[in-house]
């Protein structure tokens, strides 16, 4: 498998670590679009949330349930952000499921990434 993601979570790529447990890592994406910018994403391969299945759904879990306390870690008390992009036409860059949590300052409301 020739999956960025998948690189960075054995550590062929380097990352800047943001959050990690057994199911989740979470890092900080190297273009930024706002002054927080991490990308969460499953241990678990999953290419995108279109297939997201019962048999999956756990890591999916796993990853929202972090979300929030990433963004408590990173001090985005005030609100965030969080995207998916699915497949070509959704502007999916890397195809592993991941989550963008945006914030750190008042987000334009036709911000997407």
């Amino acid at each position: 498998m020739d999956c960025l993601f998948c690189k960075i979570l054995k550590g062929e790529i380097p990352s800047k670590l943001a959050y990690e447990d057994e199911r989740v890592y979470a890092f900080f994406d190297i273009a930024p679009q706002a002054p927080t910018h991490i990308l969460v994403i499953p241990r678990t391969h999953i290419p995108s949330a279109d297939c997201i299945d019962k048999e999956n759904a756990e890591a999916v879990s796993a990853v929202f349930a972090a979300i929030p306390k990433i963004a408590r870690a990173q001090g985005l008390g005030d609100g965030y952000r969080v995207i998916t992009n699915v497949g070509e036409n959704g502007c999916q860059s890397v195809k592993h499921l991941h989550f963008h949590i945006l914030g750190g300052a008042k987000l334009p409301e036709n911000m997407g990434v």
